[in-house]
């Protein structure tokens, strides 16, 4: 019989706005209606979305009983700053993944926005952002997870991988509300770690868990494709790759072994 995870009391972290509701559009659509009354940094989560979204505006199903949520920030610094809390929220869905389910093994992270278990894709994170030059004005990172039930592949490209649930994977049945709180306080606990410390010792915990690390894999941009022996994330955040051209340093791609 699966298991069962849920929390008791209120775990929520300090400096963390939240808001709650049973059906939305989106929640990234929702962040940018919420951010211009937003004064603190503020979760918006939906048990149900009715037009979810991934990346490149693809449609993210999410089946009954799935996570969906978005956090607004209005972060210090020029974008690419801001663009590294992709790696923080990666870190912080690992470690919300194993805290729910008891078990590290099988969980890898995908450069530059997926949770992988078992090979399969469990989870997914989508930046938004506003701002003008160097300044950032807020920031939304989407995220949805499978807790329950994995789309069917004829709802994601042929090229990606297979979609898989925390519940047909591990057996362990989660409340979106409970991971909810979970994730938002190892998101919290890792944003302070990079106020205080910068990027280093996120790059640091992110490569630890990094899916196909210095093995051959294929970045394709919106103009051209590249395959090289994954070696490093860097400082920037960026991809590095070395293939036939050399060493390459990629900003933006998508990904596939």
């Amino acid at each position: 019989m699966p298991g069962y995870m849920s929390l008791t009391g209120d775990s929520w972290p300090e400096g963390y706005g939240r808001l709650q509701l049973n059906e939305v559009d989106s929640t990234l659509d929702e962040a940018a209606r919420q951010a211009p009354k937003a004064a603190t940094p503020l979760w918006i989560f939906a048990r149900r979305q009715t037009t979810a979204r991934g990346r490149r505006g693809r449609p993210w199903s999410m089946p009954e009983g799935n996570f969906a949520a978005t956090l607004l920030l209005r972060p210090a610094g020029p974008p690419t700053q801001a663009a590294l809390r992709s790696f923080i929220m990666s870190l912080a869905l690992y470690r919300a993944f194993v805290e729910v389910t008891g078990r590290e093994k099988g969980l890898a992270l995908k450069w530059p926005n997926d949770v992988l278990l078992n090979g399969g894709k469990v989870a997914g994170i989508l930046l938004e952002s506003t701002g003008a030059g160097q300044q950032t004005g807020f920031l939304s990172i989407g995220v949805g997870v499978n807790l329950v039930a994995a789309p069917p592949a004829s709802d994601v490209e042929a090229t990606a991988l297979k979609p898989v649930s925390i519940l047909s994977e591990t057996s362990v049945r989660v409340l979106p509300e409970t991971f909810f709180e979970v994730l938002a306080c190892h998101f919290a606990n890792l944003e302070q770690q990079f106020q205080q410390y910068g990027f280093e010792p996120i790059r640091t915990g992110w490569l630890a868990h990094a899916a196909r690390i210095g093995e051959v894999i294929t970045a394709r941009t919106t103009r051209e494709e590249y395959s090289g022996t994954f070696e490093d994330v860097d400082a920037e955040g960026h991809l590095v790759l070395r293939g036939p051209r050399g060493v390459m340093s990629i900003a933006a791609a998508d990904v596939y072994f």
